[in-house]
């Protein structure tokens, strides 16, 4: 059913809570999982999150969430970015072909009005998107 998981990562709780729920589903489905970060562009509003700082931070965290999964037994894939982070996410996800996007959300809500990165990309993306409150 869900051939391709992506799994979009930032330095928040919420990132780190999704983690469980992205576990479960990849073994479920023995899916192909791929963890996705971007670093934002300096002029980038960003509300909602907190701006990645550089590669260095980047390829730190990619590398630590790579074995988190790997000590579940999930060979993971990774990609480090650079751009808006909702249109980045959706670009990624039909580059890899998911079929689902796995995203925490730190509960500003998800009204219409919202810019929230997470809101975009429910708007926006070419697949599922399944978010962990």
């Amino acid at each position: 059913m869900f051939k391709t998981v992506l799994f979009p990562i930032d330095q928040s709780r919420a990132s780190r809570e999704a983690a469980e729920t992205v576990t479960h589903v990849v073994q479920k489905y023995n899916s192909r999982l791929v963890i996705l970060s971007v670093l934002e562009h300096p002029d980038t509003p960003a509300p909602e999150t907190e701006p990645m700082a550089n590669h260095e931070t980047i390829a730190q965290l990619l590398a630590n969430a790579k074995n988190i999964f790997a000590e579940q037994g999930i060979e993971a894939e990774i990609i480090e970015r650079e751009g808006v982070p909702a249109f980045t996410i959706c670009d990624v996800a039909d580059e890899v072909d998911a079929d689902l996007i796995i995203m925490g959300c730190r509960g500003l809500g998800l009204t219409e009005e919202s810019e929230s990165v997470t809101n975009k990309v429910i708007n926006l993306s070419p697949c599922a998107v399944l978010i962990v409150p």
